[in-house]
């Protein structure tokens, strides 16, 4: 109701018998997570913000899979009694409206504007807020950062690294109602030590076509690799392979075969720009086929609007985002390629869709001086940021999630 009336307000004129029906339609719940709805109001709102964020990728798609992520967030935190003050809620708009330089009502104007009212997007802020506070006490605990990790992370965060890494992957797809059955799946491999036992599970499970060779990736600079998952890397030992971590409908497990460094730094990256190509039909032979033959076709990203000609707009992204922002699968399939070449290894519309994702090219960042509190901050926070992905993958699949 309170949103009901900030509406009719913010548009300043009274509500109709047929406007008043057109409001309760925006207001009727179109999904539902577990006990609490998310309406096409909502959607729409979001929509916009993600529109004035600049947010990459299919804003409708991305605003519905934000709201559901935020009922689970919500509803984890009140499991627990966790509420954000009103205080700690203007502590965060008033952060976030600095990083433009603004002040909060500076930034709720600016919001009016593009049409998106206040209360939405402290809607967008509460779940974030109080998620953050959450992992915090739930896995503070647990985050370990030693002397040695830093002096690994420096290498590869400042002004380039010379380190390479050799590892596997296996990457297994999450079958509706067989999210429990993949998840224990996942842990017994990551606690796979041996070299040949890992790439035997690798062409056994694995749905990458690294499967072939055992799941085997050849060296590769760390700074290729997606920011969350270098300090993760780098604290394994050769032969142990890191916890299950959450893909688009998949799990994935990497195992580190060797570490080595060099005299030649690799730069670190400030913008990566890449392609996806949707095709129809997911990994049947018939699209995997056509993608193969699509590859041989293709040199760089331009040439795909050649091949989207005539067929619908949204099945061609080009994006240029940075590197912590992509997609983690899609910043683990960007890792392995160089500037033109392809992967097919991903798919979306719960597999109903092949992404024939293409790397454009990466663009360097310039070197910055970080301390060594400054870097094991960061570390603290992707190990924690590790856990909160796992544990809302896990909030995800116990959840009962219904569309209208």
């Amino acid at each position: 109701m309170r949103q009901i009336l900030f509406a009719a307000a913010a548009v300043g004129t009274f509500l109709t018998t047929p406007a008043l029906a057109l409001a309760q339609g925006l207001f009727d719940p179109v999904i539902k997570v577990n006990d609490r709805v998310v309406t096409q109001y909502e959607i729409e709102q979001r929509e916009l913000l993600l529109g004035v964020l600049n947010a990459a990728g299919n804003r409708a798609k991305l605003a519905r899979e934000q709201l559901i992520e935020d009922r689970l967030k919500l509803e984890a935190s009140d499991a627990v009694g966790l509420q954000i003050s009103p205080e700690g809620i203007d502590g965060g708009v008033a952060e976030f409206a600095g990083r433009a330089n603004l002040k909060p009502e500076q930034l709720y104007q600016l919001l009016a504007k593009e049409g998106i009212d206040k209360q939405s997007f402290l809607d967008f802020m509460v779940p974030g807020l109080s998620w953050r506070e959450l992992i915090r006490a739930k896995y503070n605990g647990r985050v370990s950062v030693s002397e040695a990790d830093i002096d690994k992370a420096l290498n590869a965060v400042t002004g380039g690294s010379s380190v390479r890494v050799l590892v596997s992957e296996i990457i297994i797809p999450i079958p509706q109602g067989r999210e429990e059955e993949v998840q224990a799946l996942a842990e017994e491999i990551s606690q796979i030590e041996s070299l040949s036992g890992f790439s035997e599970a690798a062409r056994k499970y694995s749905a990458a076509r690294s499967r072939d060779v055992g799941g085997r990736l050849g060296w590769m600079p760390i700074t290729n690799l997606p920011p969350a998952l270098r300090p993760v890397l780098l604290g394994l030992t050769p032969g142990k392979a890191t916890a299950p971590l959450p893909f688009q409908g998949a799990l994935a497990v990497f195992q580190l075969r060797a570490i080595a460094e060099s005299d030649y730094k690799t730069p670190e990256y400030s913008a990566i720009e890449y392609a996806a190509y949707y095709m129809p039909g997911g990994r049947s032979p018939e699209t995997l086929a056509k993608a193969e033959s699509l590859r041989g076709h293709v040199d760089t990203c331009d040439d795909l609007y050649g091949i989207n000609q005539d067929q619908p707009e949204e099945l061609l992204d080009r994006v240029i985002t940075t590197p912590a922002e992509l997609p983690q699968d899609i910043a683990i399939e960007l890792a392995k390629l160089d500037k033109g070449e392809v992967s097919t290894n991903l798919t979306r519309a719960d597999g109903q869709q092949l992404i024939f994702l293409m790397m454009c090219g990466r663009t360097p960042a310039i070197a910055e001086d970080a301390s060594r509190e400054e870097i094991a901050a960061q570390l603290r926070n992707r190990q924690l940021e590790s856990f909160a992905n796992g544990y809302l993958e896990e909030l995800r699949s116990e959840a009962r999630i219904t569309y209208r």
